[in-house]
C-alpha cells in the first residue's frame, strides 16, 4: 500500500472507531467520510461494504482473544483459561455497540468480511472449552457453536440499557453453567 493511503486508510480506521463508538454498528458510513474529511468514494475503496470496516475495527480484538487463548492454554489452568477467555470475549464483543447481530450472522457466511475473524475466535474458544472438558471441569453437552453462541447472547445483554448494569452478574451465572466444578 502506498504511504498516502495508508495514512488514509489509518485516519479512516481511526475516526471510524470513534464514529462507531458513538453510534454503533449502524454508525453512517457518510459520517465517518465527513468526519474523516475524505469523499466517501476513498472510504469505499478502503471499506467496500459496512462489514469489511467492522472487520477492519474488530479483527484486531479478535486477533488478541485469539493469541490470548493460545497463551492461556500454556499459561493457566483449564477452568481458568476458560474463564479469563470468556469474560476478555464478551468485553471485546461489547465494544461495538449492535456487533452481536452481525458476528452471529457471520459465523453462517463464509462470504462475510467478519466470517473469517468470527470463525479463529470460536475456534479459540473451543479448543479452551474442549480442554476444560478433558479435565471434567467442563459441561460435555457444549462445543465451541455453543460457546460462542453464549458469548452473544451476553455481548447482546450487555448492549440493552435495561441489563447492562447486571452484564457481569449474568457472565458469572453462565460461567458456573458451563464449568462443572
Amino acid at each position: 500500500m502506498r504511504a498516502d493511503a495508508k495514512k488514509n486508510f489509518d485516519h479512516l480506521l481511526a475516526t471510524a472507531r470513534d464514529v462507531v463508538a458513538e453510534h454503533g454498528a449502524d454508525a453512517s458510513l457518510r459520517d465517518v467520510a465527513r468526519r474523516a474529511d475524505v469523499g466517501l468514494g476513498t472510504l469505499y475503496r478502503h471499506f467496500p461494504t459496512r462489514e469489511a470496516l467492522l472487520d477492519a475495527l474488530l479483527r484486531s480484538t479478535f486477533d488478541e482473544l485469539t493469541a490470548k487463548a493460545d497463551e492461556l492454554e500454556k499459561t493457566s489452568s483449564p477452568t481458568e483459561a476458560l474463564t479469563i477467555w470468556l469474560r476478555d470475549c464478551v468485553a471485546g464483543a461489547t465494544q461495538i455497540r449492535g456487533i452481536t447481530p452481525l458476528m452471529m450472522t457471520a459465523m453462517e457466511n463464509p462470504e462475510s468480511a467478519l466470517h473469517a475473524s468470527c470463525v479463529t475466535m470460536r475456534a479459540a474458544g473451543a479448543r479452551l472449552l474442549a480442554r476444560a472438558q478433558d479435565e471434567g471441569s467442563a459441561r460435555e453437552d457444549l462445543d465451541g457453536g455453543d460457546l460462542f453462541a453464549l458469548v452473544g447472547a451476553l455481548a447482546w445483554l450487555g448492549d440493552l440499557p435495561a441489563t447492562a448494569s447486571r452484564a457481569g452478574h449474568l457472565l458469572e451465572v453462565v460461567t458456573s453453567a458451563v464449568l462443572t466444578r
